[in-house]
């Protein structure tokens, strides 16, 4: 990568980092915006009993214990076919429960209420940030990039990882609004802190590669 691009990264990595300090700011002093109840109303119009099902399976994998059994089984079959490296930082993707609980207790902001909003699904955490949004723009981006790195893996499942990992980064933020879990700009929280903790998984990964392509790692007799 040319000076130049790196440069240009950094600030598009500064300027997120700056507009998630802003947004954090923001939702303390204005708990309660206008924008976010139109936005709710606006995606929680048309409701029916499968629509119900089909947003809370969306937001299932970023649930407790289920997040967790999922890192967990995911590194596991990274390490049974020797992708060690490659399983080591998935499970590096879990931080970022951690992450999104020590920033929600420190903005403290109050979940969606039922007399604002339709609540499909309650919880018990605070709202900002999504800790759902965060964690799927880490885990299943970071899963993107290594179905387009490790190209020993059957091209049948790297296309069909990477399809699912991106919907469901798309579909996340519609799900947890639809629950009435979040507000609109709890999901963008989410997705403004997870996309500077993708990347910094992401060049750690990348970086004593020097383009070389990882490998299963054979067994030493």
């Amino acid at each position: 990568m040319n000076i130049r691009r790196q440069h240009i990264l950094l600030l598009v990595l500064s300027l997120i980092v700056v507009g998630f300090v802003g947004l954090s700011v923001l939702v303390v002093l204005y708990p309660s915006m206008s924008i976010d109840l139109k936005i709710s109303h606006e995606i929680q119009e048309r409701q029916n009993p499968f629509i119900d099902e089909l947003m809370y399976l969306i937001s299932t994998p970023g649930y407790m214990p289920e997040s967790v059994i999922m890192v967990a089984a995911t590194a596991l079959i990274f390490f049974l076919f020797k992708y060690k490296k490659a399983a080591l930082f998935v499970l590096c993707t879990g931080a970022s429960g951690l992450i999104s609980t020590l920033v929600k207790a420190l903005v403290n902001r109050p979940r969606p209420s039922e007399s604002l909003v339709r609540i499909v699904f309650k919880t018990t955490q605070q709202s900002f940030p999504s800790g759902h949004m965060m964690f799927y723009v880490i885990f299943f981006g970071f899963l993107i990039l290594l179905m387009f790195q490790l190209e020993n893996i059957p091209r049948l499942i790297r296309y069909v990882v990477g399809l699912v990992s991106g919907f469901l980064i798309f579909a996340i933020p519609f799900s947890r609004i639809y629950l009435g879990a979040h507000w609109f700009t709890d999901v963008f929280g989410g997705f403004l802190l997870g996309v500077p903790g993708l990347y910094l998984l992401s060049w750690l990964y990348l970086r004593k590669r020097a383009g070389k392509q990882e490998a299963p790692v054979a067994e030493t007799e």
